[in-house]
């Protein structure tokens, strides 16, 4: 059973295991070799990903390549067909020229013996054969198939071609149809000097007296031909070699003259986006990317424009959010003196008036916390907000923030539940900050959880801490976890807010998040409830690796 429960492993992640394997068993200089093919092969991918010249000339280099082998063995077999089909032409004409002199003479010699026979047969078929040393031709002399003669003579063969050499469907040929010329291209065996080279062999009959018909065949080695085609191959390769580098010189030289000015228009985009916006592209000539380069610069010189308008915008925007919200100050401190004066002596009015004074009370509640959030958001926007770091168990936060909303909770008949692990998840953190945004989190779910239980994950690990809010309320619609951060963003504009909350909470509690390098992510599902996961480093200058808590619950299953 216990086999049965290992989890089956990807059969790629097998051969890789088993290759590994395998590299760990050969010997030094084999590990070295196959560490400098893989290393080889991995900067070829890696060239061949990042880069489009190098892509272009190497894919005309193979085209070219393979255009150049079509076309060479397409000329080489031409010029190979046109080499045997002159050489079988010219040996089958002069073949016929020495077979009809073997003929006359063999006519002419006077019915004798068989030993004086043999003789004058063998003399008149070395005629046919060049001089010595010259071994552009070859003459065999042996009985016919269809020789019924008593009379036998000795076969005759000049130089290191034998009778056994002469292929048997030619022989064959020869038998059946002696008034016709047989010709065949094979190889023939030349022995340690020549070895075994093509050759074109001619075979007619002839009359001997006395002794009946023989078979004289004429054996063309064909190695001048052999060595023609070999120079040819020698030149065809060095031929296309040096072409196809051409045709990759003059691909590298054409795909630089555009790939150079789109690398320069890519470096000239990044440094614009990191906030250099002076910086812009060459222009020369007039061609298509002097045409490119002038609209690049024309969207650069517009975007910068906006961008400084914008910046300008964004900067008056701050400062009127600024100015107003302490400008505010003063008034509110006055309205909510007033107004407490009269919420104290409320029970001295009628009702109508009485119910006026909590209703003021109350809204002047929410407009300072809105004002409070506001002057919050604008010195996030203007860069002043700091961290006060301590050392501070998460759990404890957790447990306060619970503590503090257990009365808004009990409203609303809401069970808070906190799932924390026994050992301390300390983070070096700004305990206000982190407070405000849990607590924003935790009144939100209570406030869209309708009443169902709210669960409080705390969990550490190397790098991080997290927190997780978990609700099984109204849920999230698609594409609304990355909308909830958004300031005064409400996923149902019709729904009444019972908390009195400002619209600005989840995006000041990211601010937060961002603040601590951290991660404050949502995740959702009608009907199912909310997820909402604080994560954050456990010092400042160490960066998150992975979140010890699951977002969605596909991830936290098992």
């Amino acid at each position: 059973m216990a086999d049965s429960a290992r989890p089956l492993r990807r059969p790629a992640a097998a051969l890789r295991d088993k290759g590994s394997e395998a590299a760990r068993h050969l010997p030094a200089w084999a590990q070295r070799v196959r560490g400098v093919a893989v290393s080889a092969a991995s900067g070829l991918a890696r060239r061949w990903r990042t880069s489009l010249q190098f892509r272009v000339v190497t894919t005309t280099m193979l085209l070219g390549l393979l255009v150049v082998s079509l076309l060479g063995a397409y000329l080489y077999r031409e010029i190979s067909n046109g080499l045997v089909e002159d050489r079988v032409a010219r040996a089958q004409a002069e073949a016929l020229d020495l077979t009809k002199a073997a003929q006359t003479t063999f006519d002419s010699l006077p019915a004798s013996d068989a030993g004086k026979l043999s003789v004058d047969a063998y003399t008149t078929a070395m005629k046919a054969a060049p001089p010595a040393g010259d071994e552009s031709r070859f003459v065999v002399l042996t009985r016919s198939r269809s020789n019924t003669s008593p009379t036998v003579l000795a076969n005759v063969s000049s130089g290191r071609i034998g009778p056994s050499q002469i292929p048997e469907d030619l022989s064959s040929a020869v038998s059946a149809d002696p008034a016709r010329q047989q010709t065949k291209v094979t190889t023939v065996d030349l022995g340690s000097g020549g070895g075994v080279v093509p050759a074109v062999i001619v075979g007619s009959q002839v009359q001997v007296p006395l002794a009946g018909p023989y078979d004289l065949y004429f054996v063309y080695p064909m190695q001048r031909e052999e060595q023609t085609l070999g120079l040819i191959t020698r030149s065809f390769a060095v031929g296309g070699f040096a072409l196809v580098l051409l045709v990759g010189a003059v691909a590298w030289m054409v795909t630089r003259q555009v790939v150079h000015p789109v690398r320069r228009a890519a470096v000239v985009a990044r440094r614009l986006a990191s906030g250099q916006l002076n910086e812009r592209m060459s222009l020369r000539g007039e061609d298509d990317l002097a045409m490119l380069a002038r609209s690049f610069n024309d969207m650069a010189d517009n975007l910068q424009t906006q961008i400084r308008q914008l910046e300008g915008l964004s900067r008056v925007q701050q400062r009127f959010v600024s100015d107003v919200s302490h400008e505010l100050r003063t008034p509110l401190t006055t309205i909510r003196m007033a107004g407490d004066l009269i919420f104290d002596a409320r029970d001295e009015f009628d009702p109508t008036v009485s119910r006026s004074a909590e209703l003021l009370h109350n809204e002047l509640d929410r407009f300072e916390e809105l004002l409070s959030d506001l002057l919050e958001i604008s010195r996030f926007d203007a860069g002043a907000a700091a961290l006060d770091v301590e050392s501070i168990d998460l759990r404890d936060t957790a447990a306060l923030v619970v503590e503090s909303a257990q009365a808004l909770a009990d409203s609303k008949a809401t069970v808070l539940t906190i799932h924390a692990p026994n050992r301390a998840c300390v983070a070096d953190i700004d305990p206000r900050r982190v407070e405000r945004v849990l607590r924003n989190l935790v009144v939100n779910a209570i406030e869209h959880g309708e009443g169902r239980p709210i669960d409080i994950h705390v969990a550490q690990n190397d790098t991080a801490v997290a927190i997780l809010v978990r609700d099984q309320g109204v849920g999230l619609r698609p594409g609304e976890a990355s909308l909830v951060f958004n300031r005064f963003w409400r996923a149902d504009p019709a729904r009444a807010r019972t908390t009195g909350g400002t619209g600005l909470g989840l995006a000041i509690a990211l601010e937060d998040a961002r603040l601590h390098h951290g991660w404050l992510q949502a995740w959702g599902e009608p009907g199912v409830g909310s997820r909402f996961r604080l994560t954050l480093p456990k010092h400042p200058d160490v960066p998150i690796e992975v979140s010890p808590l699951p977002l969605t619950p596909e991830a936290g299953r098992p």
